[in-house]
């Protein structure tokens, strides 16, 4: 199995670690051409927005968008869930829109305001996962086709649709392998 992991900016090496780790072999995409015969991708956090404009401006937004409507899995984290979903509240930033769902950036608070929290995430089992939130995203709402997976209070924090899963923390920085391996089961 081959797993491509977005390497525009953000969290990518983190990522590829984890997916080491689990002895999977992953390849960073810059160029569409990368795409190529990769059995999933993951969509790490960062900026949002400026991951958006660089996913036009390296000519992967088209590719990747298309690759995903064909079948290609995708797990969103953080920014990444962000890309993922149909509409940002109060942004028109570029998006892939591959999710039924309606986020808000940086709902948590700054950067300052990052912290790190036990979540119940039953598709994993009964041990808590330990999540941390740096500057994240929630899920506002969700469109029938969406399964909520977690929520922190009463924010969705994690969601699953089809092939498509997005989470708003960044399981890549802790060793709890759980998620990736969740992602991999669809891949």
């Amino acid at each position: 199995m081959l797993i491509g992991v977005l390497a525009l900016q953000g969290a990518f090496r983190e990522h590829q670690e984890m997916l080491a780790a689990l002895g999977v072999e992953s390849r960073q995409v810059r160029k569409p051409e990368q795409l190529e015969g990769i059995n999933g991708l993951i969509i790490p956090g960062g900026e949002s927005t400026t991951m958006g404009k660089l996913l036009q401006d390296y000519n992967l937004f088209e590719p990747v968008r298309q690759k995903a409507l064909q079948g290609m899995p995708v797990f969103g984290t953080c920014a990444g869930l962000i890309l993922l979903a149909r509409e940002i509240a109060c942004s028109a930033q570029p998006r892939l829109g591959l999710m039924d769902m309606v986020v808000e950036r940086n709902a948590f608070g700054r950067q300052v305001e990052s912290f790190e929290v036990d979540l119940d995430i039953p598709v994993l089992g009964e041990k808590p996962l330990r999540a941390v939130f740096i500057r994240a995203p929630y899920i506002v709402s969700v469109g029938p086709g969406v399964e909520v997976l977690a929520r922190y209070g009463d924010k969705i924090v994690l969601a699953r649709q089809g092939r498509f899963l997005a989470c708003a923390f960044h399981p890549e920085l802790t060793d709890d392998t759980r998620l990736h391996r969740l992602f991999l089961e669809q891949c």
